[in-house]
């Protein structure tokens, strides 16, 4: 059996003053009741992971990274994700969305040999 290397996805964001506005509370619960549930349910083949970076560079405020061994649970990830305020208000604009796999031209090389 084949074991394939998982997707490293890495979603660069920007906070909208949308989502500034809200009070940390506010935000706070929209990220339980709206966000979790989605994660939650591509859980099984797909990890995010959150990071701010607010303090470090001026036109990114916040970015995941996504590891995913599906890339139709991906798909399905920021299908949902579209369907909340993140991306409706928005209340984030999506700078740049960069996929890769980990040494994925040892994969390649061993392609050529065969």
């Amino acid at each position: 059996m084949e074991i394939k290397k998982p997707y490293t996805i890495l979603i660069l964001m920007n906070a909208t003053p949308k989502w500034l506005s809200h009070t940390r509370e506010e935000r706070g619960v929209f990220f339980e009741k709206k966000v979790i549930p989605v994660f939650q349910k591509v859980s099984k083949t797909v990890k995010v992971q959150l990071f701010d970076s607010e303090y470090f560079h001026a036109k990114v405020s916040d970015f995941m990274i996504v590891t995913a061994t599906s890339l139709d649970d991906y798909k399905l990830l920021i299908e949902l994700l579209r369907d909340t305020k993140i991306y409706a208000e928005p209340y984030f604009e999506i700078k740049d969305i960069i996929v890769g796999q980990e040494n994925a031209f040892e994969d390649f090389n061993e392609l050529l040999k065969k």
